[in-house]
This record gives C-alpha cells, sequence and structure tokens, in this order.
C-alpha cells in the first residue's frame, strides 16, 4: 500500500467557531437540511466520538448511494476534526481509505480558513486517479459552501 499526500487551504465568510459546530457537532442535523441530495446521516458503529462510523446516504445521478465516514480525532479546543472514507460510492476502488484531516483558524474579516491534509491509502502502489482527485475536491468544495450559505442565512 502506497500513501500520496496532498494539501488544501480555503477561506470561507464564516467565523471558525460557528463553522466548526455546523461541520463537526451539527452536521448529522444541519447537513441534510442545507444540501438536497443528502437523505440521512446514521450511526453505525460507536457513540459519536472517534472510532465511530456514520452511513451518510445521498442521492447523485438519481441514484441512492452512501458513504462510509469512520471518525477518527475531534479537538474541538483547536478546531481540528479528523476523519476517514472507509467505504462506499466515495471510495475509489484503487484506495483503501481516504483520510482527511481538517483544521479551522481565523480568517480575514472575522471568517475562517480551513486547512485540509489529505492522505490517499491506495490499494497498490498506483497513484490515484486525477479525475477522481479533482471530483472529490470539487464535491468537497461544494459542500463547504452550501453549509456556509445555510449558516449565512439562519444564523
Amino acid at each position: 500500500m502506497a500513501v500520496f499526500s496532498f494539501e488544501d487551504e480555503t477561506t470561507y465568510p464564516v467565523a471558525p467557531a460557528t463553522l466548526y459546530k455546523a461541520l463537526v457537532k451539527d452536521a448529522d442535523n444541519i447537513v441534510p437540511k442545507a444540501v438536497d441530495s443528502f437523505k440521512s446521516v446514521e450511526i453505525v458503529e460507536g457513540n459519536g466520538g472517534p472510532g465511530t462510523i456514520k452511513k451518510i446516504s445521498f442521492l447523485e445521478d438519481g441514484e441512492t448511494k452512501f458513504v462510509l465516514h469512520k471518525i477518527e480525532a475531534i479537538d474541538e479546543a483547536n478546531l481540528g476534526y479528523s476523519y476517514s472514507i472507509v467505504g462506499g460510492a466515495a471510495l475509489p476502488d484503487t484506495a483503501e481509505k481516504i483520510a482527511i484531516d481538517t483544521k479551522l483558524s481565523d480568517g480575514p474579516n472575522g471568517g475562517s480558513v480551513v486547512k485540509l491534509s489529505i492522505k490517499y491509502h491506495s490499494k497498490g502502489d498506483a497513484p490515484p486517479n486525477e479525475d477522481e482527485l479533482k471530483a472529490g475536491k470539487a464535491k468537497s468544495n461544494a459542500l463547504f459552501k452550501v453549509i456556509e450559505a445555510y449558516l449565512l442565512a439562519n444564523p
């Protein structure tokens, strides 16, 4: 198995603590309300803390799909959250898992800077497919933008 690492950083106009609360603490309730394609979030293993596995069901291309999301760490004091995609439609056939470390900090004009550190754990030594990476990044950015819009409309 090979591990390929990527970094990304984006700014949002929502304060870090507010964005963190929405994405980590309240995500199971907010995401299905804010994102039409998300149908449900259910805990399939664990109690909501590290080690918990969630099944997130969503509609894509007219078909209901799911992703398995495993919480690796929650660092509320430092606005950090780590999780892995361990199964389902968002996990390419070539990947064993995709680990994402998220860190929020103060951004310009009272907003947030979101830093993502992504580790793609492949099943072999082949690097991840560039198109899959671009599609994953686009979906992640779209999710953040929808959450941002929801928070701005529902302070």
